[in-house]
């Protein structure tokens, strides 16, 4: 029985600036930069030494990195409306790969983040999406087991990690789709 949804931010809350960064790196760029960022993501680099690791890596000037990366991200208000008529029945957390406070301090407002139960950041903890660990924590945190969960992430990947602890999984493309197969898992 589901007794808790659990979005990822970005790709599916707001657009993912990162997906789009990597996109115009060369091949062997891909790889390392990825590194760099679980790096940040887990809080092993300040944000700082990640801009300065990436110029390196892309011979882009640090600032127009930063700049492309934090460029604005809009919200997906059509799924933030959505949450709200989920959080009556079932328990709602929020489950990102990120490295800094960003989600909680400039992206949602005081009352959209009423909208979730918790609110799990990555670099709090130590863990990065696909391990296993911080999926299991999530639910842990909401108070369920694994199981009684749904997890809706932007990356195929995350989602096949939140299924090998027991959760169902929605790999988010568009909202139409999102929520015709979150109706499918709840009916």
């Amino acid at each position: 029985m589901v007794k808790a949804i659990i979005f990822d931010c970005f790709g599916v809350l707001t657009g993912d600036k990162w997906k789009e960064f990597l996109a115009t790196l060369d091949g062997a760029q891909v790889q390392p930069a990825r590194d760099l960022n679980h790096a940040l993501d887990r809080g092993f680099i300040s944000q700082a030494e990640f801009f300065a690791k990436i110029s390196e890596l892309t011979g882009r000037a640090p600032e127009r990195v930063e700049e492309v990366i934090n460029s604005d991200m809009h919200k997906n208000q059509p799924l933030l409306d959505y949450i709200a008529t989920l959080k009556p029945n079932y328990k709602v957390g929020l489950l990102s790969n990120v490295s800094s406070n960003w989600v909680r301090e400039s992206f949602l407002n005081d009352q959209e983040q009423t909208l979730f139960d918790d609110i799990l950041l990555s670099y709090d903890v130590g863990l990065i999406k696909p391990e296993p660990a911080i999926f299991k924590l999530s639910a842990k945190r909401l108070g369920c087991d694994t199981a009684d969960c749904i997890f809706i992430d932007d990356s195929p990947g995350h989602c096949e990690g939140a299924e090998q602890t027991g959760m169902q999984a929605i790999v988010y493309k568009d909202f139409v789709q999102f929520k015709a197969d979150i109706a499918q898992l709840l009916s």
